[in-house]
């Protein structure tokens, strides 16, 4: 055996071991987690009976499960599944952001997913309304989500047409395109919430929020298709996104293919966070600060990195959305509200408790 085996496989063997530890560890926190999801709300289930009648359903006895399991199967479990996949969503596409960008304060916001699909939303609340129900009727549910999922990824990709000339897409160009749509798009918000009337405006204010209230089987599977494949294939990024923080000139001349990695990386955040928001509206702060804290307890290594931050951001939008709706029964919460109250004072702690205080 070679020195160099020598050195590397202890240090190998110790990374796979700590990897394996940490996403166990992460998966039976969602696990707990959505158990007591299921169980919690204006009609408590206690655990056993949860667990009795998810057998039930899996083994097909779904006759005589009654009130609860009317409760569990057909409210709160196609709720918890799309909370599960919105919060890998926008922790994955928040882990992605900070590789692509190499800046831990990076946000998937940063590339005009969440701007293009805001602004696409409140056209169809507002615009919709008024040009299209006079000659049409009343606009079907599914318009809202249709047209956010699409107004994010014809953004997505205006900007990386801006950034991109000769085949290299520039980050810098593109971040900073991204800002001066997000700016353009809150502007257009503003108009359109001046010129709403009441029910537009509530549905401007209760989107823009976030909440998981209206999700059901139809509106999960719905999201499925988009998200998961890209759940699937975010790891494969993690060998391109390491080698890129040494530099693109660096990742180049170790073989990286840079412009693909940035491409796919742009195009799964955009898919994955433009159907999160077309599904349950803004929801700010998960991809953030999930990433950031993942680093501080496990470092910047991208192949532990971006499956941690999957599990650990499912864990924490179910919860979130748990504490949402139960603080406040039978009324709750924005989620929004309650991710950015708790995100937000707790990613100042975590900033000023570095060396150094806020220098990053």
């Amino acid at each position: 055996m070679t020195s160099a085996a020598l050195q590397h496989g202890p240090v190998r063997t110790g990374f796979r071991e700590s990897r394996a530890l940490l996403l166990s560890a992460l998966a039976v926190l969602v696990l707990l987690v959505s158990l007591m999801a299921l169980g919690l709300g204006a009609s408590g289930v206690p655990l056993p009976r949860t667990l009795s009648i998810i057998t039930d359903a899996l083994m097909g006895r779904t006759t005589a499960l009654g009130g609860d399991g009317l409760i569990i199967l057909q409210v709160r479990l196609p709720r918890l599944l799309l909370g599960l996949l919105i919060g890998a969503a926008l922790a994955s596409s928040g882990a992605l952001m900070q590789g692509l960008f190499r800046n831990p304060l990076a946000d998937p916001g940063l590339i005009g997913v969440s701007s293009g699909a805001a602004l696409a939303a409140a056209t169809t609340i507002v615009l919709g309304d008024a040009l299209l129900a006079p000659l049409i009727g009343p606009l079907p549910f599914t318009a809202l989500p249709i047209g956010a999922f699409t107004g994010g990824l014809l953004t997505t990709l205006a900007l990386y047409l801006v950034a991109t000339h000769s085949g290299r897409t520039s980050i810098a160009t593109m971040l900073l395109a991204g800002v001066a749509f997000g700016a353009l798009s809150g502007a257009v918000m503003g108009l359109f919430s001046y010129l709403s009337d009441d029910r537009q405006l509530r549905d401007l204010s209760f989107w823009s929020l976030g909440s998981l209230s209206g999700a059901t089987w139809a509106k999960t599977m719905t999201v499925v298709p988009f998200i998961l494949p890209t759940l699937l294939a975010t790891p494969f990024l993690a060998r391109g996104l390491n080698a890129l923080a040494l530099g693109e000139a660096e990742a180049f001349h170790l073989g990286v293919p840079v412009q693909r990695v940035k491409a796919l990386a742009i195009l799964l955040v955009a898919v994955a966070v433009g159907a999160s928001v077309a599904a349950a509206g803004m929801i700010g702060f998960v991809g953030i600060v999930v990433p950031h804290v993942l680093r501080l307890i496990a470092g910047a290594d991208h192949r532990m990195l971006l499956p941690a931050s999957t599990l650990l951001g499912a864990a924490l939008l179910v919860a979130a959305d748990t504490v949402a709706r139960t603080m406040v029964a039978p009324a709750e919460l924005p989620i929004g509200i309650l991710t950015a109250a708790i995100g937000a004072p707790f990613f100042l702690w975590l900033l000023l408790r570095r060396p150094g205080g806020m220098a990053l």
